[in-house]
C-alpha cells in the first residue's frame, strides 16, 4: 500500500490563508535588501508567499504588502513584475492544468 505524501503548506501573506506550496510563489529578500521573485523557492534569504491569483497580486500592489513585510521601500517596478508573473502563471495553469 502506497503511503500518502504530505503536501507542504504555506501561508499567503495577503489573504492569510494556508495553501499548498505549489499554488503560491515565493518572494525573497536577500542580505543586500534586494527583493525579488523566487519561482524555484530555493533562493537564499527571507521569504514570503503570495497566491497565483492576479486579484491578490493587485491587492498586494495597492496595499504595498511586501514593503510592510520586509520593512523596506520596494520600487513600483517590482509590483508590476509580480502582477505580470502571476498573470502569466495563472494563464499557464489554465492551459496546462495543475503545474505539471
Amino acid at each position: 500500500m502506497a503511503r500518502k505524501r504530505k503536501i507542504p503548506m504555506r501561508k499567503d501573506i495577503v489573504t492569510g490563508e494556508m495553501k499548498p506550496k505549489k499554488e503560491l510563489v515565493r518572494i525573497v529578500k536577500n542580505k543586500e535588501n534586494e527583493v525579488s521573485l523566487d519561482p524555484t523557492g530555493k533562493k537564499a534569504g527571507r521569504g514570503a508567499y503570495i497566491c497565483l491569483d492576479v486579484d491578490i497580486a493587485k491587492k498586494a500592489q495597492a496595499e504595498r504588502t511586501f514593503d510592510k513585510v520586509f520593512e523596506t521601500k520596494i520600487p513600483d517596478e517590482f509590483y508590476d513584475e509580480l502582477v505580470k508573473y502571476v498573470d502569466h502563471q495563472a494563464a499557464r495553469r489554465e492551459l496546462f492544468g495543475n503545474g505539471k
